[in-house]
């Protein structure tokens, strides 16, 4: 991974706010697609630019797009774009969504971004280098016992039954009181950040999960897999994020 791609992604990030900013709180259709979430002009657009720019560029390497599928699917280097991580808060007016942006090398997670373009919050994770928020280091935080965790979940309802109770399994360790219920990709940057400790989802496709590896592991935290896997491009769908990686084995005990 090169300096260029890294300023690649950021215009992708840049493009893609240019595209959702106008349309936020504003008037726009969306629909339901066939997995019955929902999609809007600005999930459509915002990928649309990100698409063309890397067509441009990099017209050898792969883009997987939640809105758009998949292009050069044997490449080694993969673009892995999702415009709006968090569609419902998008259509509700809460500016907890974020645009996700990683290159993947091999199946691997190299660089990633979570961008918030509302408020103007960027996360920048790459191999090998401390994770920058809004160009300062991003630094997740320490944390002794399970019981002080604050836990996230973008919603309970994601999860299967069996899901479901694994994760409360976790969460009866925890003070109720720091339960976080939404989110999406933005609880991942909180983690990075330092203030939020577990993160637990299911479901996840590879644009949900690739560009969140770099930015909360670059921070000095860990994620994998419910198995305590690290995640690749063949992962199963199922995330943990801790800003302590010495915490993974309590978690894992937790879920049963």
């Amino acid at each position: 991974m090169t300096d260029s791609d890294l300023a690649l992604a950021l215009r992708l990030a840049d493009l893609a706010g240019a595209a959702i900013r106008p349309l936020f709180r504003g008037q726009w259709n969306h629909e339901r697609k066939a997995d019955r979430s929902f999609v809007t002009e600005a999930d459509r657009a915002a990928e649309a630019a990100m698409r063309r720019l890397i067509e441009a560029e990099f017209p050898r390497d792969g883009i997987i797009g939640e809105e758009y599928g998949t292009r050069n699917e044997g490449a080694g280097r993969q673009w892995v774009i999702d415009p709006i991580d968090g569609t419902t808060s998008f259509i509700a007016g809460r500016p907890i969504f974020g645009t996700l942006i990683a290159l993947l090398q091999d199946g691997w997670p190299v660089l990633g971004i979570i961008d918030q373009p509302i408020a103007g919050e960027r996360w920048v994770g790459r191999i090998g280098e401390p994770t920058l928020f809004n160009g300062k280091p991003a630094t997740a935080r320490p944390l002794k016992e399970l019981t002080d965790a604050v836990l996230a979940t973008t919603s309970p309802h994601l999860f299967t039954n069996e899901e479901a109770d694994a994760f409360m399994s976790v969460a009866k360790q925890v003070a109720e009181k720091k339960i976080i219920y939404g989110g999406d990709c933005y609880n991942y940057g909180l983690v990075a950040s330092g203030h939020i400790d577990v993160v637990i989802e299911a479901g996840l496709k590879l644009y949900d999960y690739a560009a969140l590896v770099p930015v909360v592991e670059g921070a000095g935290g860990m994620m994998a897999d419910w198995q305590g896997n690290p995640l690749d491009a063949g992962s199963d769908g199922t995330v943990i994020a801790l800003g302590d990686p010495a915490r993974l084995e309590d978690v894992l005990e937790a879920m049963g």
